[in-house]
């Protein structure tokens, strides 16, 4: 059993239950974890921007980016394993104010709001959220029973 990692604009899916797709250090990045519990597919999203128009050529590059590239990209790919929408569990992890306590730029809140809107556009539903706040997060999917771990900088495991 070995940890499948996600980096920082990447995506992964399994369909083998002995993985456990992992993402490290979510700042204001976004982790979208997904879970077909029947089908036994899940993927992992680790976007860092909201919306690809900000540049184009780069989203062709690296669709997984964006949020609005990135998300089809992963329920596509789930969809090719065998996971179907109607029973994919969706959860969105990270968007926190990291690099800047006056939230300036504020890259973790849109990054929040263009992953609810797009999930909101689909009709999909999102059942768990650890989202804000201003502090890095390490997210794990275990893929035998689709459970997700969040690790905070402080050193607390949660489940969500």
């Amino acid at each position: 059993m070995g940890d499948i990692v996600v980096g920082i604009s990447d995506y992964k899916c399994s369909k083998n239950r002995d993985d456990v797709l992992v993402t490290y250090a979510l700042g204001s990045c976004i982790a979208v974890v997904v879970y077909d519990p029947v089908a036994v597919v899940g993927g992992m999203l680790h976007f860092m921007l909201p919306d690809s128009s900000l540049d184009k050529k780069k989203a062709e590059e690296v669709p997984a980016m964006f949020a609005d590239t990135g998300i089809p990209l992963l329920f596509k790919t789930c969809y090719s394993l065998g996971a179907e929408k109607r029973r994919m569990k969706v959860k969105v992890i990270g968007g926190a104010s990291i690099l800047n306590d006056d939230n300036y730029f504020r890259i973790g809140q849109k990054n929040i709001t263009a992953v609810r809107r797009i999930f909101w556009k689909n009709n999909v539903l999102i059942e768990g959220e650890d989202t804000g706040e201003n502090y890095n997060r390490t997210v794990r999917l275990r893929m035998m029973d689709g459970k997700c771990f969040i690790r905070s900088s402080g050193g607390m495991t949660k489940e969500l």
